[in-house]
């Protein structure tokens, strides 16, 4: 069991006395209508954008699933750690569509391009990939991290892996309800600097303990590369290379969870800079997550800790290294990581339910009746998001990977609809529709299959389940692609006026150069200095 010294309890009291102090504040800003408390207003600044967008992104499932990652397999999952060229994407060419149009959901911008099935089904395929992916992975890695820091197993016969969740996930809930956006977006400019104090300092202590960075070199070996065979059973080259941009350019570019934040903006400019901040703190990652990860198995290989299974490498970092004084910065990185993705992951819930659903079919709502409506409605996804925890570890032996390999048979459909529709007029709204229920319908199938993988050997099904996952995506991604191709030529194209601004060629001049105007030679700057260092990390670890 761990033991905190008094300044340890310090440094977490005062976190948490931050924390209920910018959620008064925001309370008190906080207005009365869908807006406010969905998108704070559509007044955020690019410092407040661009954390929230990280502290969004990073969740206890990074703590605990990419250190696990890194114990396992080293530099191979870092790929999707190395996307900040995709946000970059986001605010160089996708905010211009979204935030003119002044949406408040994907959904709704879908069914602006294509018809208002499509924006029914994709809230739906939203709220499914929350509970399969992001509910049961942030509130399992936080639970996890917590039993296994502070070493106790059950109080008064109840497990105490499940008083941590339910805990946590009331705690989140409480200032999420009471805050709304506005409480997201500040408690992300706190959380954010916690965050990366706390596993810097592990990052430091561990590369202390196991004698510098040429000994975690040599112990992994060739897991410190980025590319592996293309013969590679997990990570084959072209798998990697190819899946991860489609999984990146659905999570990135068209989902709730994250455009929400650049929908917040002042304006176009704010929301670009603020991807732009996001690109940067995306690069920490692969070196404040994986690379501690990695730490862990040169430090069990030479015999200095222990642990079980992959997921545990970062709390035992944590429980066993950390000097007296400076464990409570690193607990409070761990809820500061939980808390973020949870509470960012409440309010696109309750957007994407009463926005997309409640009020479609209730338009005379109340915006009090609205707003409660959210709030139960994100309680039913917290719960079902519990309910499946049990079922990730028929999927995949670690947590990041779970996450990954779910997310890719979820992205592809969603990925080609968003951008063959932006590409070109030609997509019918008939397209739009049939595409993502192909891709949801037949990811879902596979995801139903996986569990049985092992009775279906020898069986028809087999090749479904046997194939790679990242092959998988990036064949799902076509058939999509061709069902939407071959669909907009039996149908009809949608009018001029439907499609006004919504594709490539619909813009503009006159928009082009409204956008144009925001631009000035640091947008540049940032740009190639973000692309630079990508580019640099690619060829040292390649």
């Amino acid at each position: 069991m761990i033991e905190l010294s008094t300044l340890d309890w310090l440094v977490l009291a005062g976190f948490f006395v931050l924390l209920i102090g910018v959620v008064w504040v925001s309370m008190r800003q906080k207005g009365q209508d869908t807006e406010d408390y969905f998108l704070a207003g559509r007044n955020a600044s690019w410092l407040v954008i661009g954390a929230s967008i990280f502290a969004s992104n990073i969740g206890s499932e990074h703590l605990v699933g990419l250190s696990g990652a890194g114990a396992q397999s080293g530099m191979a999952l870092a790929h999707w750690e190395l996307q900040s060229w995709i946000i970059l994407l986001l605010g160089w060419v996708f905010v211009p569509f979204y935030w003119s149009s002044k949406v408040y959901t994907m959904p709704e911008f879908l069914e602006r391009r294509y018809n208002s099935a499509s924006r029914t089904f994709l809230s739906i395929i939203s709220l499914v990939s929350y509970v399969l992916t992001k509910v049961a992975v942030t509130v399992y890695a936080g639970a996890i991290a917590l039993q296994t820091i502070l070493g106790i197993d059950t109080i008064y016969g109840i497990d105490f892996f499940w008083i941590c969740a339910f805990g946590l996930v009331g705690i989140t809930g409480i200032y999420t309800v009471l805050g709304g956006m506005k409480a997201i977006m500040w408690t992300s400019v706190l959380q954010t600097p916690v965050l990366i104090i706390g596993s810097v300092v592990i990052l430091v202590v561990g590369l202390d303990k196991v004698g510098g960075w040429a000994e975690v070199e040599r112990i992994n070996g060739a897991n410190m590369h980025l590319i592996r065979a293309a013969s590679d059973e997990n990570f084959p080259w072209p798998g990697i290379i190819f899946g991860s941009f489609i999984i990146g350019f659905w999570y990135w570019c068209t989902d709730q969870y994250i455009v929400q934040r650049v929908l917040s903006a002042k304006g176009i400019k704010e929301a670009r800079r603020g991807t732009m901040l996001a690109g940067y703190l995306k690069l920490l990652p692969v070196f404040i997550f994986l690379v501690p990860g990695m730490i862990a198995y040169a430090l069990k290989e030479k015999g200095i800790i222990h642990y079980d299974g992959a997921d545990q490498a970062f709390p035992t970092l944590v429980a066993e290294l950390l000097p007296s004084g400076v464990k409570g910065i690193v607990i409070g990185g761990i809820f500061a990581a939980l808390m973020s993705s949870l509470a960012s992951l409440f309010n696109s819930s309750a957007t994407l339910f009463t926005i997309d659903f409640y009020k479609k079919f209730k338009p005379e709502s109340s915006e009090k009746h609205l707003l409660s409506v959210g709030r139960w409605a994100t309680a039913v996804v917290v719960i079902l998001g519990m309910l499946w925890i049990p079922v990730m570890s028929l999927i995949a032996d670690v947590l990041y990977e779970y996450l990954q390999s779910v997310q890719s048979l979820i992205a592809p459909g969603i990925a080609a609809v968003f951008l063959l529709g932006l590409i070109t007029r030609k997509i019918t709204p008939a397209a739009g529709f049939i595409g993502l229920v192909a891709g949801f319908v037949l990811g879902m199938f596979r995801l139903v299959l996986l569990p049985f993988k092992e009775s279906l050997q020898g069986t028809i099904l087999a090749p479904v389940t046997d194939m790679n996952w990242l092959y998988f995506c990036i064949l799902l991604f076509f058939i999509v692609c061709g069902v939407m191709i071959i669909t907009s030529i039996f149908t009809k194209q949608a009018t001029d006026e439907q499609i006004d601004g919504l594709t490539f060629g619909s813009l503009g001049k006159a928009r082009l150069r409204e956008v144009a105007a925001t631009m000035d030679i640091w947008d540049y700057v940032h740009t190639a200095g973000i692309l630079g260092i990508t580019v640099f990390i690619y060829y040292r670890f390649w």
